[in-house]
């Protein structure tokens, strides 16, 4: 799974709990973008989560 290159946001593992009180293991997967970017001057294509990009961190690239 991709990472955000802005900051390292991942996948978060925990416990799922159902109704009858049974554990199991999940994922927690991050809502990751592949976008177009100006990372130091040239466009290029990096992995970016939305919260990143909604708050402005990233420039996109046209």
């Amino acid at each position: 799974m991709a990472k955000c290159e802005f900051c390292d946001k991942g996948v978060v593992f925990g416990i799922q709990v159902s109704h009858s009180h049974r554990r199991t293991n999940r994922p927690w997967k991050p809502n990751v973008k592949r976008v177009k970017a100006i990372v130091n001057g040239t466009p290029k294509h990096v992995y970016v989560c939305t919260r990143c990009l909604r708050s402005g961190k990233v420039t996109r690239a046209m």
